[in-house]
């Protein structure tokens, strides 16, 4: 369950990779900063049609080739659904939950006929699909025509909790998102509440915009709860932690360790990636990642007691921040929260890994180490990707940067005959395996890799950075040959 829950997390990163550009559109054209009418209204339709791109998105994330054909299936359910109820009950109103179950309903469709009947010119399993799915599609509308009036009172009543809970409900929304970050469930729980909690009419389409990230650029002033604490956490906080590391580092690793940390640290301030930072002191020292969740708790929290909103389309990153700053409220100060933030963070942080010795990036043992160097061969040819040492015996194998990588993973990861399936997200690889056990984490890590995360007997992810896809192509590519 947990790795088909997993699969979904995965499959809904595809339409969310679509809100930067949403994002970038709606506020470069609004007229409180280059007023250009079609640009604004070109990523006013994105949001829009959301529940839509949600409907394909997840289609083609879950089908078994990643079919246009199933994104296609996924539309003619959701516009069957999502307007066929209304026909059961006009007071009904699915929103992006209609583009969600279609999204769910294609493939399991789709993956079960795809292969069939292929002699045949036009009735063959892609096509039957199709037909399949509008029959599905009716289905739907009987079931959920019927049903959903409770369920959308449910949720009513899980609104009005969070409504009431104010900033205590967004503090510990924040909390458990940073908790979901290891099993990669985080963007399951994110759904509702970006992209389905509340609904407010935004005048420039007159269609109502439902969820927090959609109402906050359609100018609702309550909506950004659910987003605002954490740009001083991505922004300020884990960048710092990073340099906390950095500085309890040992002297002879701190200038390998500093480029390593460097680079996720930027990234998280910049964009808001912050996995490969997180996973980084994950599980060598759990405690910490719990303080971590606890503060982003906590940000949520202060940031809401104070009044403040702001919104983002991808991230809470210096780039969200600064295109987005006209649409908050009080958001100058998050810059000061997060210096707070900052501090605090680096304290702990530095502190707590010397007192406990942490073995962090750069505090690692040498005769681990060794023991390393001696387990896999060629372990050091990833010196410029880890920033780690190397042995003077190693030889590295031709190819660039992403061969040898791919390579180092394979190896690792038990050889070619241990991969079932490869697929991945925004930053990990979400790897079948035959047997995990013979996974050998040092070894990703010597090769790259930020973090390891075993789900059970067959399914582990590998976390690896923004150039994931990059080295899944080159697995891949390396399997298939």
């Amino acid at each position: 369950m947990l790795n088909q829950m997993q699969k979904i997390g995965k499959a809904l990163m595809l339409p969310i990779a679509v809100l930067p550009a949403a994002g970038l559109l709606n506020r470069l054209g609004a007229a409180d900063v280059l007023n250009v009418p079609f640009m604004n209204a070109g990523g006013n339709s994105i949001f829009t049609y959301l529940s839509l791109m949600f409907a394909m998105g997840i289609a083609i994330g879950l089908s078994k080739d990643n079919s246009g054909i199933a994104a296609l299936g996924g539309a003619l359910i959701y516009f069957v659904l999502n307007f066929g109820v209304i026909g059961v009950n006009e007071n009904i109103n699915m929103g992006v939950f209609a583009g969600f179950i279609a999204g769910l309903m294609s493939p399991l469709i789709y993956n079960r006929v795809y292969d069939k009947y292929e002699g045949s010119p036009y009735f063959n399993g892609r096509h039957i699909a199709l037909l399949l799915n509008v029959i599905a599609a009716l289905l739907l509308v009987a079931i959920f025509g019927l049903i959903w009036p409770t369920v959308q009172n449910g949720l009513d009543h899980i609104n009005s909790f969070i409504v009431g809970a104010g900033a205590l409900g967004a503090g510990v929304f924040e909390f458990a998102n940073r908790m979901l970050i290891p099993t990669g469930l985080h963007h399951v729980l994110n759904s509702y509440l970006w992209f389905a909690y509340g609904s407010f009419p935004d005048a420039a389409t007159g269609v109502m915009a439902n969820g927090d990230i959609n109402r906050f650029f359609a100018g609702d002033p309550t909506a950004g709860a659910f987003q605002v604490g954490f740009f001083p956490i991505m922004m300020f906080g884990l960048p710092a932690a990073a340099m906390a590391m950095v500085a309890a580092a040992k002297p002879n690793k701190r200038k390998a360790t500093f480029g390593m940390m460097l680079s996720v640290a930027v990234t998280a301030f910049l964009t808001g990636i912050t996995e490969p930072l997180e996973f980084s002191f994950m599980f060598v020292a759990f405690p910490l990642y719990v303080v971590h969740a606890v503060l982003a708790g906590i940000a949520g929290f202060v940031t809401n007691l104070l009044g403040i909103k702001m919104g983002f389309t991808f991230s809470a990153g210096a780039i969200d921040y600064a295109l987005n700053f006209g649409l908050g409220t009080k958001a100058w100060m998050l810059i000061p929260i997060g210096f707070v933030f900052a501090v605090v963070y680096f304290v702990i942080f530095y502190f707590s890994i010397l007192k406990f010795d942490i073995k962090t990036p750069g505090r690692e043992d040498d005769e681990d180490e060794a023991d390393l160097a001696a387990e896999v061969p060629n372990a050091g040819v990833q010196t410029a990707v880890a920033g780690l040492g190397a042995s003077e015996n190693d030889v590295a194998p031709t190819g660039d940067k992403y061969d040898i990588m791919a390579a180092k993973y394979i190896t690792a990861l038990g050889g070619p005959d241990n991969f079932t399936s490869i697929d991945n997200c925004t930053t990990r690889l979400r790897l079948q395996m035959k047997d995990t056990s013979i996974v050998n984490e040092q070894a990703l890590k010597k090769a790259g890799a930020r973090g390891v995360v075993k789900i059970n007997e067959t399914a582990v992810q590998v976390i690896v950075g923004t150039d994931v896809e990059f080295i899944a192509d080159k697995l891949k590519n390396e399997l298939d040959k």
